[in-house]
């Protein structure tokens, strides 16, 4: 099944030297400790809060509508300290998802509306359900899907999932085109 056009206004997205296409609506906090490494498309109304702590993705990352990605944190008697949030290659965040964990591993899908718990490890190869929430300092192994609030692994994944994910956010990036004016 060839996958679907998405097209944009062209006019509401900044195309980078490294093919980055990233929505004007689109929150950058403390834009200087934001590294997109190539390819890698951020909808609008996301935020991303690289104010807090260095924020860095892979090449080919989708980041949905609506997502958050915050560093993650941790208290201490003295206050609050936060930590960087390291994103593979080949990762796919949906629409409204809030992404709070430490490490997301290369050719991990994370679903609508998930919420991945502060300081939490997603392994590569592992894939969240729409809505599931994984509590905070959860370590995902790889090839597993986890679903539910809170949420548990509920199957094994094949050992062909890297290549779905890969050939997923590769297909998303060319089909995410600029609309043709008339």
């Amino acid at each position: 099944m060839e996958p679907q056009d998405i097209y944009y206004n062209r006019n509401e997205y900044v195309e980078t030297a490294s093919g980055n296409k990233v929505s004007r609506q689109t929150v950058l906090c403390g834009s200087q400790n934001i590294v997109l490494h190539g390819k890698v498309i951020v909808q609008s109304d996301a935020i991303i809060r690289g104010d807090l702590a260095n924020v860095k993705t892979g090449r080919y990352c989708i980041i949905g509508k609506n997502v958050v990605i915050r560093p993650p944190f941790k208290r201490f008697s003295r206050g609050i300290a936060f930590f960087p949030l390291q994103m593979g290659d080949h990762v796919f965040v949906g629409e409204r998802a809030i992404v709070s964990a430490a490490v997301v591993g290369s050719y991990v899908y994370i679903g609508k509306n998930a919420v991945i718990g502060r300081r939490s490890i997603l392994k590569s190869c592992c894939y969240i359900e729409d809505g599931a929430v994984i509590p905070p300092e959860t370590v995902v192994p790889s090839f597993t899907r986890f679903a539910g609030n809170p949420a548990k692994c509920v199957e094994d994944l094949p050992e062909c999932t890297l290549d779905l994910m890969l050939d997923f956010t590769k297909n998303y990036y060319q089909h995410f085109l600029p609309a043709k004016i008339p």
